[in-house]
């Protein structure tokens, strides 16, 4: 803070600036003071309120894992990361060393298990530990990064990096990149990635997921890459039950429900279709499908009987009748796979 001192009058009267001096200088000395005391500690504040707000994020992030149906060991894991970043953190500001950090991973699982769910909140986790600057997803798979000419699979691998920079890029099916023999241009992508690893280390991950036994015979292939992924997960099949809770969650959110019959259909045709033994059993994509189909059947028959009293009952539950249809459709779709 700068402060004009009067020098005197015109008749060398220095008296009236010695006096002015010790009531007004201290007096403006002591506001800076409590300006810059007050700034502090509105600093201190507003850091305190961020760290609050970013601790109730994570909350929630780890939450919407913990409502997932199933996965145990991939929760696991995941809780494992996460306290392996927090330590970090915690050692990096008591000054203590800490070695670099990989943290690409392998997704290996069948369509439906929650690979894409995962990965979605793996980078909205990382973002508020601090690893990733913005913590999005981008989601490719091998016709968004290998081209159909020499150089064109450069082009388009670098621009799904660039998307992905600051978050996470999650390839499904990646094993695809290697299918195409040696002048196939997967081989290519391959290499543009690993490049891309290494020069953007804090500011990129990168998920390959697919197929268990695809993804386990894709890196024995390529030990190179393999070595370059130190976290792998495994998705499990759903079980039937696991499967009814999912079909019951997903009826809650939309507010429906199932009749016992209703339920007891479902069931049955989930357990029948683990018996039979088909590749999908555990696809929660089916569900999802099952359910919707039940929706629209339900519809169909409501509006079918206006003529008589509709309640708020009737609107939200889905019997036996609207199950059959649905799941046998399933049932048709899963034998042409």
């Amino acid at each position: 803070m700068r402060v004009n001192i009067q020098r005197g009058n015109a008749n060398g009267d220095k008296r009236a600036s010695r006096a002015w001096l010790p009531s007004v200088l201290p007096a403006a000395l002591i506001r800076e003071n409590v300006v810059e005391r007050d700034l502090g500690k509105l600093t201190k504040e507003k850091s305190k309120d961020k760290d609050k707000s970013k601790s109730a994020r994570i909350e929630e992030i780890i939450d919407e894992l913990n409502r997932m149906i199933g996965l145990t060991e991939v929760k696991a894991l995941i809780h494992e990361l996460r306290a392996f970043v927090e330590v970090r953190n915690l050692r990096s500001k008591e000054g203590l060393s800490n070695d670099a950090m990989t943290l690409h991973m392998i997704f290996r699982g069948n369509p439906g298990t929650g690979k894409t769910t995962v990965a979605r909140l793996v980078g909205q986790l990382y973002k508020e530990l601090g690893v990733l600057p913005k913590g999005h997803l981008i989601e490719v798979e091998r016709a968004d990064l290998v081209g159909e000419y020499i150089g064109h699979t450069a082009i388009k691998a670098r621009e799904q990096v660039k998307k992905a920079l600051g978050g996470v890029l999650f390839i499904d099916e990646a094993y695809s990149l290697a299918r195409g023999g040696e002048k196939d241009f997967g081989k290519e992508c391959i290499d543009c990635l690993v490049k891309a690893m290494e020069d953007q280390r804090a500011n990129l991950i990168l998920i390959l997921a697919g197929y268990k036994d695809e993804m386990d015979l894709f890196l024995r292939s390529n030990p190179g890459v393999r070595s370059r992924f130190p976290i792998h997960l495994n998705f499990p099949d759903y079980t039937p039950a696991e499967l009814l809770e999912i079909a019951e969650k997903m009826l809650y959110d939309r507010q429906y429900c199932f009749s016992s019959e209703a339920k007891l259909e479902l069931r049955n045709f989930l357990i029948s279709n683990q018996e039979a033994g088909h590749p999908y059993r555990g696809n929660a994509r089916m569900v999802r499908n099952i359910v919707e189909r039940a929706i629209r059947r339900h519809a169909v028959r409501i509006m079918g009987a206006m003529t008589v009293s509709v309640n708020r009952e009737c609107l939200m539950t889905l019997e036996q009748a609207d199950l059959i249809e649905s799941c046998r459709e399933a049932s048709m779709q899963q034998r042409h796979l």
